[in-house]
């Protein structure tokens, strides 16, 4: 009996311990000896919560996907030199572990540089002040750091035995991010860069193939892989590598101040037909399911908290259809093509003008793409005798050469839109759900403070501990300064507030486009002692672009009195000597864990007054439905609930009344800024 019982458990444990052989040859990925068409859909753990992920994954199982793609963010997992963080949210290994558990396998995209409008692209704060440092490129001092984490992280997953060839899910795996889109600005050092790289994770034996995104020269035995709206005109640097799609952009991202975009299902189905048309054999979507930028996770600067992306799988889990629903069929009519796709590559030809056709045949095995590329008129067809009526901007595919089971125009997916159910916090009445409040004083308020002369720059000062800086300033003045005096501040942003002897005189943001501010505040000084205390804030700090880590913020001047009575008419303030500090009082005191003595609860709470801590209680709703908070009615901030920081809040930053249109045509090339939505409105309120 006990012999029978320990054979039923080591059959029990067979299956995971075996191991899977991956590689490549010019048409696909290899598993076990066998060519694969695979549909792979991006998730960021930390976008989600662990309770969320099961789910997700189940859904993106059977939304047709066989492979989940994430980043891995240095920033979040080692916020401290030497200090890890797996837990919650950023426990990598739990992640890949639930995508195992549903039978999926994982693209595990090292980076450690991410991009993915996450803050400072990923890369730890703490990275910039190693002396002698100079980000991706070939530095000693970034080499060692970069070499450091991947391996850090490899030896992590090799320890949970989560590679495939150790018999987990991990198929794939990234080095490096986009660096082809901007490495000319590095030069030769830019190229070696490249080279140590691609060395360097080979090294790290992980029994996977590793790629390269949008990198034209990448060295084998990486692979280089295309990201875009379209890539069915891409191909890889050698005729042993696949073409592979690993960021097809489902929508794009939002911004504080931004309309929220929107990528028709149409236009998406049919670039991924197009790829696979034209001999791609993996394709992943960026994203699958966008997820939110909890804490102060967003990069930009100005990315919004919301990343929902227009992505399948909504920001709140939720199923989009139609969006969901016509990409799962699309999915269904690719893999009865797969046997056909595997076999041999396409032979392509034109059945007129912008119409195309992309024929896999081998003995009795055929399927066929035909394509109508032009942006306006439907056209009809002849192909191996038969007639077909294609849409403007489509895709019939065809698993046998003869009878279409999807066009990309043409959605049987029903339509769904979710809705809240809202609940009026702000006007509860019983006592545990009253509004208590907390003032933040206006200027120096703590002991920690820094004094220099001059003008410094934000994040060389915060080391980004926080989105606040305050600039502080004592000025004698020995006459009547005048009813017409003009503060002129200018910073690289992104935004500011300006008190004057503790009364708010003005401010200024910034925006996506432009986040540096030149701002003039007419304001009231008296004679003799005055007070000035300006406010900086960061909104996300930049992630993108070469030497993107040099971007700095806060104001660096000029700082200047325009317009004052008697003698001089203006005065420069830059360079005289300010106070600074670091952070809010109420952030050292743990206000956001709403814990903290000294909160009034008078029956008047304060309203449209900045630099205030507002706190409640409400009982959450019953069962799993998603929660969201509308901030309709709040300024700029960040919210925390139970103590987590579910994000910064700026419902007061509209979006301009241009560039939306009541209609969207998904026939034509997509844009970022093409079929908008939400113009005039806030850009987020949820």
């Amino acid at each position: 009996m006990r012999a029978f019982e320990i054979v039923l458990v080591l059959l029990w444990f067979l299956p995971k311990m075996f191991c899977t052989n991956v590689d490549y040859d010019h048409r696909a990925l290899v598993i076990d000896g066998k060519r694969r068409v695979l549909i792979s859909g991006s998730i960021h753990y930390p976008r989600s919560t662990p309770q969320m992920w099961p789910d997700l994954i189940q859904k993106s199982k059977d939304g047709g996907l066989d492979v989940i793609e994430t980043y891995v963010f240095w920033n979040l997992h080692e916020p401290v030199k030497g200090q890890y963080d797996f837990d919650g949210r950023k426990d990598l290994v739990k992640f890949v572990k639930a995508v195992a558990e549903a039978g999926l396998y994982v693209h595990l995209r090292i980076g450690p540089y991410v991009c993915a409008e996450w803050n400072y692209g990923g890369f730890p704060l703490w990275l910039h002040f190693i002396p002698g440092i100079k980000f991706r490129t070939d530095n000693e001092p970034f080499k060692a750091e970069m070499k450091r984490f991947t391996a850090k992280i490899v030896d992590l997953m090799k320890q949970e035995k989560l590679y495939a060839s150790q018999g987990g899910p991990i198929i794939l795996s990234q080095i490096e991010n986009e660096y082809g889109n901007i490495d000319s600005h590095y030069g030769s050092a830019g190229k070696s860069y490249i080279n140590w790289a691609a060395k360097m994770a080979t090294s790290l034996d992980t029994g996977v193939p590793w790629v390269m995104c949008q990198q034209g020269d990448a060295p084998d035995p990486i692979i280089n892989t295309c990201n875009g709206f379209y890539c069915d005109q891409f191909t890889p640097n050698s005729n042993t590598k696949p073409k592979m799609w690993t960021e097809n952009w489902s929508g794009w991202f939002l911004s504080f101040g931004g309309a929220v975009p929107h990528r028709p299902v149409e236009d998406l189905a049919f670039a991924v037909a197009r790829f696979f048309q034209r001999g791609g054999t993996f394709q992943n979507y960026y994203m699958y399911h966008g997820g939110t930028n909890f804490d102060r996770s967003t990069g930009g600067p100005f990315i919004a908290t919301s990343y929902d992306y227009d992505a399948p799988i909504d920001e709140y889990g939720i199923i989009r259809q139609q969006k969901w629903g016509h990409l799962k069929d699309v999915h269904k009519a690719i893999k009865l093509c797969e046997e056909a796709l595997i076999a041999t590559d396409p032979k392509i030809s034109s059945l007129g003008q912008n119409l195309e056709a992309a024929v896999y045949k081998t003995g009795s095995v055929c399927a066929a793409f035909l394509a109508n590329v032009d942006t306006k008129n439907d056209k009809t067809v002849n192909f191996s005798g038969n007639s077909y009526h294609l849409p403007a901007w489509s895709v019939s595919i065809l698993p046998d050469c003869k009878n279409v089971v999807l066009n990309t125009a043409k959605i049987n997916s029903a339509s769904a839109i979710s809705n809240f159910v809202t609940e009026d916090i702000s006007s509860l009445e019983t006592s545990s759900s009253k509004w208590s409040w907390i003032n933040e004083p206006v200027g120096i308020s703590k002991d920690d403070i820094l004094s220099k002369t001059g003008l410094l720059e934000q994040i060389n000062t915060t080391a980004d501990r926080s989105d606040y800086l305050w600039y502080s300033l004592s000025l004698d003045l020995a006459d009547d300064p005048g009813s017409q005096t003009v503060l002129h501040i200018e910073s690289l942003g992104h935004a500011l507030h300006a008190f004057i002897n503790g009364k708010l005189a003005g401010n200024q943001a910034g925006n996506s486009d432009k986040s540096k501010l030149n701002v003039d505040i007419p304001i009231a000084l008296v004679s003799g002692k005055n007070k000035i205390d300006l406010l900086s804030l960061t909104v996300g700090l930049q992630n993108y672009g070469a030497f993107f880590d040099t971007v700095g913020a806060g104001i660096t001047g000029p700082v200047i009195l325009k317009g004052l009575k008697n003698g001089n008419n203006t005065l420069d303030l830059s360079s005289r000597k300010w106070t600074y500090q670091i952070g809010l009082k109420g952030e050292d005191l743990g206000l956001s864990s709403g814990s903290s003595g000294g909160w009034n609860s008078q029956s008047t709470y304060p309203k449209n007054q900045p630099l205030v801590w507002y706190k409640t209680n409400f009982d959450a709703p019953s069962g799993s439905n998603p929660v969201a908070i509308d901030f309709t009615g709040m300024g700029k901030g960040e919210a925390w609930v139970n103590g987590q920081s579910i994000g910064r809040y700026w419902p007061t930053y509209v979006a301009s009344n241009a560039g939306c249109t009541d209609s969207c045509n998904y026939r034509g090339p997509y844009t970022s800024s093409k079929c908008r939505k939400n113009c005039g409105k806030p850009s987020q309120t949820l």
